[in-house]
């Protein structure tokens, strides 16, 4: 690791002691990660490493947006600062682009994080190794009396999430849940650590529909510099879990960068490139993304992110739309209520309700701290009624399990 690199201010003597006895090459896989024979990761990173968004003009910019089939460097010019002045005309076309695909229906789940143990040290996060916070991790009795809680409250789609430690929350935990969820639940979706293509198997055989990985920043170099120790910090392990677990028999995976942790145009790019070259290659797949800020945590209020304001994030969202007009846009209740609602409006179609990010807060008091900051504390009634009020309808399901 390249201390000087990293935010010294965040690095307590004893962490720094333990870097440099247990860091690891962020670039090499460890003996236990399966490797792909694939080109994919190697094409994404070359896009954005050629990416240069400061040579688009307002004519590329129109074209894109005006064109039936767009192609990665549509995308590009969608995402350049030239795309600013004609944001409205974006907005308007990703949002026929919605309608014509997705009609007027809106999606609704919730988290459920079941463990924040993990492994990690990634300085951004509420949930790293390093960080002082109150750890937990639900047992089957608990996980189902916070699945029951949910369910109670009309919703048939699920996320569950915990920390990524594979020693506290083995396949076997993650796959229990997942077999209990299907007793509650229609669709389950996972946010967990990364694994390999087998035990994605094993998770879609215990009844997980899709699989959500962030890739956190494509930058290979920032990378490094934000995930100081666990198996997390291997970036080409990470940024090949989606085709793993489309090989593992997953119906559908889900893309994110956090915006704001290194230069947010470059990765979108390639947050943008990875799924469309994903889609091309397994066409049955189902895609997703994600579109997360930075947002305070605990214990850590010293990292400084690279703003991403509303009319950028705006941007983001209508560039992945007009790129892959069917995949499906989450937005999550790091934005507040006024974001949220005028997105759904425009071109997402997925938004979460009664969130909470601590470990058991649906049925009872929680009893691990959370990872984030929610802005949006809405129920799920009160999110219900605000996509009717909007001319829009509520989906709390429509798939079912094969």
């Amino acid at each position: 690791m390249d201390t000087a690199k990293t935010n010294e201010s965040i690095l307590s003597q004893s962490i720094r002691e333990d870097l440099k006895e247990n860091r690891i090459d962020h670039m090499t896989y460890l003996d236990d990660m399966e490797i792909l024979e694939s080109d994919i990761d190697k094409r994404v990173l070359e896009a954005m490493a050629s990416y240069d968004y400061d040579k688009y003009t307002e004519s590329d910019v129109r074209s894109a947006i005006y064109k039936e089939n767009r192609t990665p460097e549509d995308f590009a010019a969608l995402l350049s600062p030239a795309a600013l002045p004609l944001l409205e005309e974006m907005a308007q076309m990703a949002k026929r682009e919605t309608r014509k695909h997705f009609g007027n229906s809106i999606m609704m789940f919730t988290p459920l994080y079941i463990s924040n143990y993990c492994e990690n040290y990634c300085i951004y996060c509420g949930f790293n190794c390093h960080n002082k916070i109150r750890r937990a991790k639900l047992n089957v009795e608990e996980i189902e009396n916070e699945m029951r809680a949910i369910a109670e409250t009309g919703l048939q789609e699920i996320l569950i999430l915990t920390g990524e430690s594979e020693k506290m929350s083995d396949v076997t935990y993650i796959g229990e849940a997942c077999k209990l969820a299907r007793k509650y639940f229609k669709t389950i979706g996972l946010e967990v650590y990364p694994t390999n293509s087998e035990s994605y198997a094993y998770w879609h055989e215990c009844g997980a529909d899709y699989v959500t990985v962030f890739q956190e920043t494509y930058h290979a170099e920032k990378y490094e510099t934000l995930h100081l120790a666990g198996k997390k910090r291997i970036f080409p392990y990470r940024i090949n879990a989606q085709e793993r677990a489309l090989k593992g028999g997953m119906r559908g995976v889900g893309f994110a960068a956090l915006l704001g942790l290194d230069d947010f145009r470059k990765d979108a790019f390639a947050t943008g490139v990875h799924a469309y070259l994903l889609q091309r290659k397994y066409p049955q797949a189902e895609i997703a993304f994600s579109c997360p800020r930075l947002r305070p945590i605990i214990n850590n209020e010293r990292i400084n992110p690279m703003d991403v304001h509303e009319a950028q994030l705006l941007q983001v969202v209508c560039a992945y739309r007009l790129l892959l007009p069917f995949a499906s846009i989450t937005i999550s209740t790091r934005e507040c209520k006024r974001v949220r609602d005028n997105l759904i409006q425009i071109c997402a179609t997925k938004i979460s309700a009664g969130v909470d990010v601590g470990i058991g807060g649906h049925s009872g008091e929680e009893k691990g701290d959370e990872q984030f900051e929610i802005d949006d504390t809405r129920n799920v009634p009160e999110v219900y009624d605000a996509i009717l009020a909007a001319g829009l309808q509520p989906v709390m399901s429509d798939y079912v399990y094969v």
